[in-house]
């Protein structure tokens, strides 16, 4: 086995080809930064408070999130501790269970994601950047953060870590000081238990957490990939599970906290409350710039996810696994572009719609999940042909009908469970307009999935890798 290279250059080269052991480096704890770092944000803040917003006492609803995350937060670290080992980009190892083509069918929905997120991301951190410069015209502080955004995607893997890294020591400074403001403003035990436990509410924080969670799972192994191939799955499980969880319960908490003491102000400018809290004008400044540095780590999680989602859809149908250093960037400069008009153009109805934007996103990334996780850990026994995963007439084919079967199953079997604002479903209505669709979703699709995949399996008797990489 070749020997990894700890000094890396720091403008990728790697797309979605298989990355080779000469060019691994790295340890799991770069995991555990990158994850915190971009937990430690406002979206994670505002998905917290959504519990409140939406009639939760905060200490339900903080337990709640807690419950969401660790269990969202296993599935999604069981997706990050297949990086090492295939070295793959996550949706390029979804060929093994899709076929070459049919893994573009959950990937035009990863992409829609990716844009959802970074728009919405955009939007608040553009608030925050007019905010420090002094203008007004929303449209300027959102385009000078999709520049931010563009840059640390198209330099890539390693700035991106090198970001998270800041984030995570910028946003426990800074969300730090926001919670000791919090507490020397508001009576805060004064408006922590005072509800009483409601089963509605409570499942709602359960998915909030748990959608936060499983929406990472599309690209979570993206950013494992370089490590070296002897890294022992369970440490990058861990690094992954405690970054990610600890991060976003830490920020949720923060939220719910805000909502309970000051719902109508949080609601109605969240950018402009956080600096309002923050006190004097130097240190609004500062909580701007944090809400900027925390909000740029995952917004580059976003863009390089979109970008590698883009390219996994367009080579399954016209070949090939590798682009020129140009292409690469005008794919990502394009996304960015896209997701930064969308954010102009955004509703001013952002938590409402920010609320069933996760909820749907849960609806169709839990039979996903379930399909990748049940194939790779429990039929497919970690052994895939990473060649055939870029050949429609390989191993895989073009098309793995029992995998588009399930997904599909998977998703329509959610339906009656949903509690959307344009739909909800009859069971929901019999438990009260409590949403357990996900949870559905994940145990029904992997019910639906495992018996047919013992059936069609293809894995091979070990792990295949290409012969450059053996």
């Amino acid at each position: 086995m070749a020997t990894t290279n700890a000094k890396a250059p720091l403008r990728e080269r790697r797309t979605i080809d298989v990355v080779p052991d000469a060019e691994r480096h790295g340890t799991p704890r770069s995991q555990f930064t990158l994850w915190f770092g971009a937990n430690l944000q406002i979206t994670a803040i505002v998905d917290g408070a959504l519990a409140v917003v939406f009639g939760a006492d905060a200490l339900w609803a903080i337990l709640g999130v807690l419950i969401g995350n660790v269990l969202g937060g296993v599935v999604m670290a069981l997706h990050a501790a297949q990086g090492p080992r295939l070295g793959l980009p996550q949706m390029i190892s979804s060929r093994a269970q899709f076929g070459v083509k049919g893994a573009a069918v959950p990937l035009v929905l990863v992409i829609l994601m990716y844009l959802g997120f970074a728009a919405t991301g955009t939007v608040l951190s553009g608030q925050a950047i007019n905010r420090l410069i002094g203008v007004d015209e929303p449209a300027v502080g959102i385009v000078i953060f999709g520049a931010l955004t563009a840059v640390v995607a198209v330099v890539g893997y390693r700035l991106i870590h090198i970001v998270g890294r800041i984030a995570t020591v910028v946003g426990i400074v800074g969300i730090g000081y926001l919670v000791v403001r919090l507490f020397a403003a508001y009576d805060v035990g004064a408006v922590v238990g005072v509800k009483g436990f409601d089963v509605v509410t409570f499942l709602l924080a359960i998915s909030l957490g748990a959608g936060w969670q499983l929406t990472f799972g599309p690209y979570v192994a993206d950013y494992s990939r370089y490590l070296p191939r002897s890294t022992p799955e369970r440490t990058t499980f861990w690094a992954t599970f405690a970054g990610s969880v600890i991060g976003s319960q830490i920020s949720m908490t923060f939220g719910a906290l805000v909502a309970a003491c000051a719902s109508k102000v949080f609601l109605s400018n969240q950018v402009g409350f956080l600096g309002d809290l923050a006190g004097p004008a130097a240190a609004a400044a500062v909580v701007y710039l944090v809400i900027v540095v925390g909000k740029l780590t995952v917004n580059v999680l976003n863009a390089y996810g979109g970008f590698m989602s883009v390219l996994t859809t367009v080579t399954a149908f016209g070949g090939g696994s590798r682009i020129s250093a140009l292409a690469r960037t005008l794919y990502i400069v394009g996304f960015v572009a896209v997701s930064v008009i969308i954010a102009i153009a955004a509703s001013a109805d952002f938590l409402e719609n920010f609320k069933n934007f996760v909820l749907v996103l849960l609806m169709v990334f839990t039979p996903w999940s379930a399909i990748n996780l049940i194939d790779y850990y429990v039929i497919s026994k970690e052994r895939i042909d990473i060649p055939a995963l870029y050949d429609p007439a390989g191993r895989y084919g073009s098309w793995q009908w029992a995998a588009l079967f399930a997904y599909a199953a998977g998703i329509v079997i959610q339906i009656p469970f949903l509690a959307q604002k344009l739909y909800t479903g009859p069971v929901t209505e019999l438990l009260g307009g409590a949403d357990i669709s996900w949870i559905v979703g994940l145990v029904g699709t992997a019910a639906i999935y495992y018996p047919l995949a013992k059936r069609t399996s293809r894995a091979p008797a070990a792990m295949i890798y290409p012969p450059s990489d053996s």
